[in-house]
């Protein structure tokens, strides 16, 4: 394994990536960058090579945390530095694994030390090794939430906290973030992608010669890396001394009124959260300035910046896709930059010397100038704005109207126009299109599970509330302090205690177990089969549907769906993070056909086997979509039943979403739902709006009854 990087400079297109990296290597304080693409598009390999041409760094002789020594940090652990002698070294590349705990991230704390000796015993983490060097995050989407927010946290405060039982160390950790993230594998939370300064979408290039050229400079580069480097060397100087420069020149560089305006105008025009991406936008247009060698912010460095912060701020539900829309951004910069110069011209006209007349003293001897008379004179073309002559001033130019969106630009995502039309029909079946998502109920499974960090069923976790102690299974990171001195008060007098400290032995501590919630996996089974093809009706599924797969997404769970229609049943999506693709799968979902319920349900219960030994510690939770009808000969129902009973004497929860409709209703969904063990709701009873209201009347009832009691 080699230890030489793939120069920055051979690396082929991605000139948005590129750049988005160079401008956080010039200001850290744009805030970093999410790294959006298809797996095998070289973004992990581009990020790694931006920490070669980073200047290296002075610290302090000896210090764990990179202090500067002309700007020591006063609260450093490894301080005081108040002499100390500086050594330089290269900026850290810092990469975080996916499966990074809490405590590697900002440092373990040893607790029995300092209960038992009053030794503050520190040793860093993550954060401490990245300050002033790059902090890479590979998948950032799958880390848990709670590790996203303390990593967003500490980017944002520059500066990081260890508080455990009343011990308290802090330190300074200053980093360029960088995420990257596939996002077939799941999204971040909005709140999350917000927090990121860039984002920068790449895909793999279509054409060949490019692709080509790619091929080619890897195979050269692991044939031979130290020749392959070698010869980039002087463009990689080249850039690494250009970066140092645009860093000198970032203070001179003046954010002018003007384009200020033009920034919080963009920002107002596409309606994003908040005033996080104004202040993005100023310090990328700086950036791009700096990084170009001015000392002035220009209308080309507002429109860039805006295409690189405000893709990922524009979404408004999780299955919006991020984008720009071009024409609409180009329209707002052109009117701001009229109003700018509208305003400009009646400042001129404003401050004109008193008495002065844009008609009047066009020249010596000429008292009547004549229609063409002010042209001729000092003050006849900018006189009253009206552009020459003597008649009446020019209207104003009223603002361009947009333009109606052509199907080759639309300001939507490309090749939206050839998508097919809800209620088209493909092969396969007729296709209804989803109703409007809404709020459902909490749907949990039973008992306390330890699965990954969510928002859904009770379990085991590194936060919520504290529940009991136990003792340590391994290194102590959550002391039960009233726990721990109630093990070790019974034998202080056999210790020896002999002051007010307490006497503490290994055996006496205990630490807190802790319950919060876990994610889950939803699956998802849907009969799409003929009997639920009544498009009003399907539609109306669908949206229920949509409404699930949205509480997941909120939720934190991983998603999978099984339809069956015909004569089997099919994976339409197999377990994942990616809950839009679940969107996207669900839209396009044909119908008609028979109705092989068993098979559904059989599916199901091979999926849930496979997933059960890739991650054991996720519990399921199985919403079948169905009317309970089953098709395929006299014993259909009877296999469907008898598949049931497997997922429920597996102890699978689960949840069937009652769909019968009409005047006669024969009730076999709820049949189905006792015979999975599970529960049964039907369309209406999955609103959450709707769940309020009956608790709420009941309630009511119950006041009324207390109240006929008390009069009585």
């Amino acid at each position: 394994m080699t230890d030489v990087r793939y120069p920055f400079t051979a690396i082929v297109g991605m000139a948005d990536l590129r750049l988005g990296l160079l401008l956080n290597a010039v200001s850290p304080a744009v805030g970093g960058v999410l790294v959006r693409g298809e797996k095998g598009t070289a973004k992990s390999t581009m990020v790694r090579a931006l920490a070669g041409l980073l200047p290296s760094i002075a610290t302090v002789a000896g210090c764990r945390f990179a202090c500067d020594p002309a700007g020591a940090d006063p609260q450093c652990p490894d301080g005081p530095h108040a002499s100390a002698t500086g050594v330089d070294r290269p900026a850290h590349l810092v990469e975080l694994p996916v499966g990074v705990t809490e405590d590697r991230i900002v440092g373990s704390l040893d607790l029995e030390r300092a209960l038992a000796e009053g030794v503050k015993a520190y040793e860093p983490g993550l954060l401490a090794k990245a300050h002033r060097g790059v902090l890479y995050i590979d998948e950032v989407n799958l880390l848990q939430d709670h590790v996203v927010d303390l990593l967003l946290d500490a980017a944002a405060m520059g500066r990081s906290y260890v508080e455990r039982e009343g011990v308290s160390v802090r330190h300074a950790a200053r980093f360029l973030l960088v995420g990257t993230m596939n996002p077939e594998e799941g999204e971040l939370r909005p709140q999350l992608l917000d927090r990121f300064g860039l984002t920068v979408e790449i895909a793999a290039t279509r054409e060949p010669g490019e692709r080509a050229e790619v091929v080619r400079r890897r195979l050269a580069y692991d044939a031979d890396p130290a020749s392959f480097a070698a010869a980039y060397a002087a463009e990689e100087e080249a850039l690494a001394e250009r970066i140092t420069t645009a860093r000198a020149l970032l203070p001179q560089v003046e954010l002018t009124d003007r384009a200020l305006r033009q920034i919080t105008a963009v920002c107002a025009a596409f309606e994003v959260d908040g005033l996080r991406a104004d202040i993005v936008m100023a310090r990328t247009a700086v950036a791009l300035a700096a990084w170009e060698g001015r000392v002035e912010v220009l209308e080309e460095d507002v429109r860039k910046a805006a295409q690189l912060a405000l893709p990922h701020r524009r979404r408004r539900n999780p299955f919006d896709a991020p984008g720009l829309d071009e024409e609409q951004l180009d329209r707002t910069l052109a009117e701001q930059a009229e109003q700018a110069e509208q305003a400009e011209a009646d400042s001129a006209e404003d401050s004109a010397p008193e008495g002065s007349d844009p008609f009047d003293g066009t020249g010596p001897g000429d008292d009547d100038p004549g229609p063409e008379g002010p042209s001729d004179g000092p003050d006849g073309p900018s006189g009253g704005g009206d552009g020459g002559g003597g008649g009446a001033p020019a209207p104003e130019t009223p603002p361009a109207a947009p333009e109606a969106p052509s199907d080759a630009a639309s300001g939507g995502a490309p090749g939206a126009s050839e998508a097919p039309a809800p209620g088209s029909a493909p092969a396969g079946g007729p296709v209804a299109a989803a109703g409007e998502p809404y709020r459902t109920r909490l749907f949990k499974v039973p008992g306390t599970g330890k699965g990954a960090q969510g928002r859904r069923s009770p379990a085991e976790t590194d936060g919520g509330h504290t529940i009991r102690a136990r003792r340590p299974q391994g290194l102590l990171a959550r002391l039960h302090l009233s726990a721990t001195l109630r093990a070790a008060a019974p034998h202080q007098v056999a210790r020896g205690r002999a002051s007010r400290a307490l006497v503490l032995r290994k055996d006496d501590f205990r630490e807190q177990v802790r319950q919060g919630r876990e994610s889950n996996l939803v699956l998802f089974v849907v009969d799409a089969s003929g009997s639920m093809a009544a498009r009003q009706r399907m539609t109306a599924v669908k949206g229920a549907v949509l409404s699930l797969l949205m509480d997941a997404y909120q939720r934190r769970d991983k998603i999978g769906m099984i339809t069956f229609r015909g004569a089997a049943a099919e994976l339409a999506l197999p377990p994942t993070s990616s809950v839009e693709v679940g969107a996207a799968r669900l839209e396009q979902l044909p119908t008609g056909g028979r109705t092989p319920l068993a098979a559904g349900l059989l599916r199901a219960h091979e999926v849930l086997r496979v997933e059960r030994m890739r991650d054991p510690h996720r519990r399921p939770l199985l919403v079948v979509v169905t009317d309970g009808r089953a098709t395929g000969g006299r014993d259909a129902l009877a296999r469907a039943g008898q598949a049931a009973g497997l997922l429920g004497a597996q102890g699978v929860a689960s949840v069937v979403l009652d769909c019968e409709a009409g005047p006669v209703r024969l009730g076999l969904a709820r049949v189905l739902a006792g015979q999975l063990g599970g529960t049964a709701v039907t369309l209406d009873e999955l609103r959450a709006e709707g769940v309020a209201a009956l608790v709420h009347a009941h309630r009511a009832v119950n006041r009324s009854d207390r109240f006929d009691r008390k009069a009585a």
